[in-house]
């Protein structure tokens, strides 16, 4: 199947994807930034406040895996339309709701949105995106852009009229759940089933993959928990200063996430993933040698570049070593291993708490070496990942386009892969 002509430009095929993962994540955005007005309007305490951003993880994180399953078994177009609406919805009736254990459910639910949009729109997604990593990033990059405009848009509401304004962020969820269902309905009216695809699943490789991007999220995880503290504590900066480190820092994911679709499609994906790894490190190190809290801005702005050149590469790859189970793929690679990430946080804040947030960031500087050794493990996927959709003729011209494409890309390689 084919959900776009494969002649299309990247963005003209991801556009429908990318703008739905953009308000789907918008909701993880906005737990966080509305968790300190429920301490402060409902005099929730701490741990309960914590309790609230553990709701919406629950929901988020581990049933990722069982919807990318049922993704695969069955098509379900309406997944992912319900999935961004459930998200939206829950958060947004969350600040409403009169008592504890009904936020509490609400943001469990719309972790569960969250949960249901990821695996079945990675698969469609990857679908649509077909061999080209740059379009895939298109994809991966909505997801951060949503996650990174939630405070700012989010704030000003709900320090104008407190925790309730959360209910002012439900509509945008359902209308995109709207907008994304039609979709999926034309998709649907022109491929009545879902394409079967062949193709050798490689569980060993997938593994590999899997635990650098739990490295990887872990590293990210990190510097997003810690990055306005250091600016605070280590370079004795105002909390607006610190503010805007973190806001260049999460800018700066969002560039690498598109920056790394492109240089996978002229170096390969796993070149990519390793070049990412290695320039962490040494990016890590040069804001901590910089003394100055503004000459490191551009600094930070390098290490969300960095940090994040890897992530739409991972999401393809994994997809390319399990191509019969891509919402499988996407379900662990988009939600599972990324949350796993965070399972570090509390070793981190240990070091912080002796050693202040320098001290977490020097540790953070140590953790990609493991990430480069075990992406030395990687290996380009099989050239044998095709669909197999459609009649004859139409394979054989889908087939011959991206193989002019391959031909016509100065130093493209193992990365031009017919999927």
């Amino acid at each position: 199947m084919s959900i776009a002509e494969p002649t299309a430009p990247p963005w003209r095929r991801m556009r429908v994807w990318a703008t739905a993962h953009a308000v789907d994540d918008f909701y993880q955005g906005l737990v966080p930034a509305a968790v300190p007005y429920f301490v402060l309007d409902r005099h929730y305490g701490y741990v309960a406040g914590a309790g609230l951003a553990m709701a919406a993880a629950l929901g988020s994180s581990l049933p990722q895996l069982m919807f990318g399953v049922l993704a695969d078994r069955r098509r379900m177009p309406w997944m992912s339309p319900v999935g961004v609406a459930l998200a939206g919805t829950g958060a947004g009736l969350a600040g409403v709701a009169p008592t504890y254990p009904l936020v509490w459910a609400l943001l469990l639910l719309s972790g569960l949105g969250v949960a249901m949009f990821h695996p079945a729109a990675g698969r469609d997604a990857r679908l649509a995106a077909g061999s080209s990593a740059t379009a895939m990033s298109y994809f991966a990059a909505g997801g951060s852009v949503g996650f990174f405009v939630a405070p700012a848009l989010a704030t000003p509401a709900l320090d104008a009229w407190g925790v309730g304004a959360t209910a002012l962020f439900i509509p945008p969820a359902v209308l995109m759940g709207f907008v994304l269902l039609r979709h999926q309905r034309r998709v649907t009216g022109r491929a009545a089933a879902k394409a079967p695809v062949t193709g050798r699943d490689r569980p060993g490789q997938f593994a590999v993959l899997t635990s650098v991007e739990i490295v990887r999220s872990a590293v990210s995880f990190g510097v997003n928990t810690f990055v306005a503290l250091y600016w605070i504590d280590a370079l004795g900066a105002s909390s607006a200063l610190g503010g805007a480190a973190l806001a260049l820092q999460l800018g700066g994911g969002v560039l690498g996430t598109l920056a790394g679709g492109r240089i996978a499609d002229r170096i390969g994906l796993v070149r990519t993933v390793r070049l990412g790894n290695l320039l962490l490190g040494p990016a890590i190190v040069l804001l901590l040698l910089c003394p100055d809290p503004y000459l490191a801005l551009p600094l930070v702005l390098l290490v969300g570049l960095v940090t994040n050149i890897p992530f739409a590469v991972l999401v393809k790859l994994g997809q390319d070593y399990l191509p019969s189970r891509p919402g499988t793929a996407a379900g662990v690679t988009l939600g599972l291993a990324v949350s796993a990430g965070g399972l570090g946080m509390p070793l981190l804040g240990l070091i912080a708490e002796h050693h202040g947030p320098r001290g977490a960031f020097v540790a953070l500087a140590v953790v990609p070496v493991v990430a480069a050794a075990l992406s030395a493990a990687l290996r380009e996927p099989s050239h044998d990942v095709v669909s197999d959709s459609g009649s004859p003729e139409e394979r054989r011209s889908s087939t011959s386009v991206v193989a002019r494409s391959a031909a016509s890309t100065p130093g493209s390689g193992e990365s031009n892969t017919v999927s």
